[in-house]
């Protein structure tokens, strides 16, 4: 039961696969008066949802507050949507808007905004919750001190992710109903197994599987959440609220500037956590180039990326 409890909140990073069931702004009431053409949208509110809020809300007024533009003369509203619910909310409003998604997994992103007409699609971008694969795979070889023999379970919903994980990663698919320990059974090459957010894949009833698994065949997961690290997965890259806050930051005020809109991106800015007592285990002799591997924003002095 102990396990199960630690797992439920190892796959805390899954919630962002469902999200709450309503949507509410959190746009301070003054903005209008002020000038400001921006909202925060949230799903929730929560204690985690406030400080982003509150955080993006200090990181975005310097911006709208002081351009003078075309884009504020129309008065074009820009929303920037915490989490699926608001997203969900976002995306349906009918409006000349624009919308920047932050804290959504890739694979909810791309199900809320599949039938998005083209014309509305390009006004919308997303700063992804889960890691980077490029910044994943980077970790796995500096961990293993050489390119590592990395697999990765797919599942319908993610297969779209295959392109970004490149040809030298091991690909297996996974459908409903299928056996994770025989999907597992068929990666026998792989040392490292990249997890990736997929609710089919990486569920309740599957993760200890994966990780039991993984673990007897002596082969590291590189998760996709810090908490999946403490309760049993070798490493991983991920970003701090203030990392994500700062990357829609830059694409809010470069479009106050350009008028355009990115393609929507994995997080730019990460640190790594790694579960030592897994490495020991495994027999992977961790360097302190895998521990320090980051890209922070620069007024918090970061390291470059270490190289593998």
């Amino acid at each position: 039961m102990h396990f199960l409890a630690s797992l439920c909140a190892a796959l805390a990073a899954l919630a962002l696969l469902a999200g709450p069931a309503h949507a509410q702004d959190d746009a301070r009431k003054d903005e209008e008066g002020v000038g400001f053409r921006f909202q925060i949208l949230t799903g929730d509110d929560s204690e985690v949802t406030r400080r982003i809020a509150e955080d993006l809300y200090k990181r975005l007024v310097p911006t709208f507050a002081g351009f003078r533009t075309e884009l504020a003369q129309h008065r074009r509203m820009l929303y920037v949507a915490i989490g699926p619910a608001a997203l969900r909310d976002a995306v349906a409003r009918r409006c000349d808007c624009v919308v920047i998604s932050a804290f959504t997994s890739s694979q909810v992103w791309r199900a809320l905004t599949a039938r998005t007409p083209a014309a509305r699609a390009g006004l919308l971008t997303a700063v992804y919750a889960e890691p980077a694969p490029a910044d994943q795979l980077r970790l796995a070889a500096l961990l293993y001190g050489r390119p590592a023999r990395v697999g990765a379970i797919l599942g319908t919903d993610t297969a779209f992710l295959r392109p970004a994980l490149g040809s030298e990663v091991e690909v297996q698919l996974f459908a409903p109903g299928d056996d994770i320990n025989h999907t597992l059974s068929r990666m026998t090459r792989a040392e490292v197994l990249l997890a990736m957010p997929d609710g089919d894949v990486y569920n309740p009833e599957n993760v200890r599987n994966i990780l039991l698994s993984t673990y007897r065949r002596k082969q590291g997961v590189i998760g996709f959440s810090a908490d999946m690290v403490k309760v049993g997965a070798l490493a991983t890259t991920y970003s701090e609220i203030e990392d994500i806050n700062t990357q829609v930051a830059e694409i809010a005020a470069a479009f106050v500037v350009t008028g355009e809109l990115p393609p929507p991106q994995f997080p730019r800015y990460f640190r790594t956590l790694v579960n030592e007592g897994v490495a020991r285990s495994l027999d992977v002799r961790v360097t302190d180039a895998a521990r320090r591997f980051s890209h922070l924003p620069a007024r918090l002095g970061a390291r470059p990326a270490a190289k593998p």
